[in-house]
């Protein structure tokens, strides 16, 4: 809509002004030079106010990264000093083919727990079978469905209650891992053969397939002489439901490193030797300074903690947490690029997997929300696909569907810890649902201050929950386990 007379009038003398009034100041600042005191000075910002417009501080992130390096290394110095070398390659193996007591197995037990992941999963694809051919009723199916699932969050719990003496630390964390990263592709299939199952069936009743009609669009640009949009061979490898219910299927499934389900998953075209001989060095060099800094840094680090943490003495308490913060961010970050990085994608270019968003730039998060949804894609996508969305088709509101997100996120992570340490508390548990308050200020205080701050916050709670949570959870392992008496002793050391 044009403007009006007056108000175009309006527009012109405004312009008009304005235009005036840079001259002004124009033919000033040319008096003011050509004054014979020679001025130096013009209206300007300070560098550090944000009006000034600057933003180039590498210098500073650069000198910071220096204080940093140096206050590592002192840190190193002082803790081989005092302990000396600790780092021991046989306690490695020692970990890994003992059990707790010590004592030698022709079978290990953990991968002996393994190897029976392969029976819920046989267990699943037989009742998919059960139901697509109507052999089982759909409420008894998904019944057996969800005692199947039960049944495989239970195994290593009653495994390690059993037959504590039998695991080591390190083998049953790994077998309570394994059982959970299971227990989500479990899920993932089961949920989408019902989505197949149910487009199946519908299609059957109306005598017409929904998906060979979409597909067909190639039939009619042939018969018009055009080229179609997708070749013919391409459409003739795609499977469909239920010619995915088979043993190779699911089992390209488990060990496909994704958590989600689909019947016809990106594949790649070949294997890159020289992509997966770099990602496998990484594994190796990796999992040696991991175990490096483990026996050498955090092992001293948490046992010197562990009497100013049961005296209740603040300051050396939390001298002891700011000690151990350094080593094991560096561990956890270290875990996070072999994991996400360098294993899932050596497994992915073993099986052809082309999928490789495993994680986002989780560092730059200004707030809580954007780092769980970042840092761990793959979870991160199974939460939404398989219980945020339909927890809203369902009728939930969205704080409620986050609720249960964060509910099932810090479910599972206090699996992975208390029951490998069989001492079961809720400190993973409580700190997984703080994230819901976290979140709110984050955002409040991202809205308020600005994105920096909230990803200072962001940065804080990871650095320092971590050695929170081992020096907690330590701490109440010794009492559990070995009593009040090893406390004495360590305090008389």
């Amino acid at each position: 809509m044009p403007p009006r007379p007056e108000e175009e009038n309006f527009i012109r003398r405004r312009a008009k002004s304005v235009t005036q009034a840079e001259e002004i100041q124009q033919i000033e600042a040319k008096v003011r030079h050509s004054q014979p005191d020679k001025p130096c000075h013009k209206p300007r910002d300070s560098l550090f106010s944000w009006a000034s417009g600057f933003r180039n501080f590498s210098g500073l992130i650069n000198w910071a990264f220096l204080l940093l390096f140096m206050g590592s290394v002192r840190l190193f110095l002082e803790n081989l000093i005092k302990y000396g070398i600790r780092v021991d390659p046989q306690q490695w193996f020692t970990v890994l083919l003992d059990d707790a007591a010590g004592r030698h197995h022709h079978f290990h037990p953990s991968l002996i727990l393994l190897i029976f992941t392969s029976v819920p999963v046989m267990f699943c694809l037989l009742i998919e079978k059960g139901l697509h051919q109507e052999v089982i009723p759909n409420r008894v199916g998904m019944t057996a469905h969800v005692v199947n699932l039960m049944v495989l969050v239970l195994t290593p719990i009653v495994a390690l209650q059993l037959y504590p003496s039998y695991f080591s630390l390190v083998g049953a964390s790994v077998v309570c891992f394994a059982y959970s990263v299971i227990f989500l592709k479990l899920w993932s299939y089961v949920h989408v053969n019902s989505w197949c199952r149910e487009d199946y069936q519908l299609n059957t009743v109306n005598k017409t397939n929904v998906r060979r009609q979409s597909l067909s669009v190639n039939k009619y640009a042939l018969s018009n002489g055009k080229k179609p949009p997708i070749s013919p061979p391409s459409l003739n490898s795609l499977v469909h439901y239920p010619q995915n219910l088979n043993i190779r299927d699911i089992s390209y499934f488990i060990l496909a490193p994704t958590l989600c389900y689909e019947l016809n998953f990106p594949r790649t075209d070949r294997i890159r030797k020289r992509f997966l001989v770099k990602r496998v060095l990484e594994l190796l060099v990796g999992m040696q300074v991991m175990a490096s800094l483990f026996q050498q840094w955090i092992i001293p680090c948490v046992k010197n903690s562990l009497i100013p943490f049961s005296n209740m003495d603040v300051a050396k308490a939390t001298e002891r947490l700011l000690k151990l913060a350094i080593p094991n961010h560096l561990l956890w970050l270290i875990f996070f690029y072999l994991m996400f990085h360098s294993a899932l994608n050596v497994v992915g270019e073993l099986l052809h997997f082309a999928d490789r968003n495993f994680y986002s730039d989780w560092w730059n998060a200004n707030n809580i929300d954007t780092f769980w949804r970042n840092w761990n894609f793959p979870v991160h996508q199974w939460a939404v696909r398989h219980l945020y969305c339909p927890l809203l088709k369902l009728g939930f509101k969205r704080g409620s569907a986050t609720f249960f997100v964060f509910f099932t996120s810090a479910f599972f992570h206090e699996y992975m810890v208390s029951v490998p340490l069989r001492t079961f508390k809720v400190y993973a548990f409580m700190g997984m649902m703080f994230q819901i308050p976290l979140s709110v200020l984050c955002h409040k205080i991202e809205k308020k201050f600005g994105p920096p701050w909230g990803n200072i916050i962001v940065w804080s709670s990871l650095i320092m929950s971590h050695p929170l949570c081992i020096m907690t959870y330590y701490h109440d392992y010794i009492i559990t386990h070995f009593g009040k008496r090893l406390l004495e002793e360590f305090s008389s050391l």
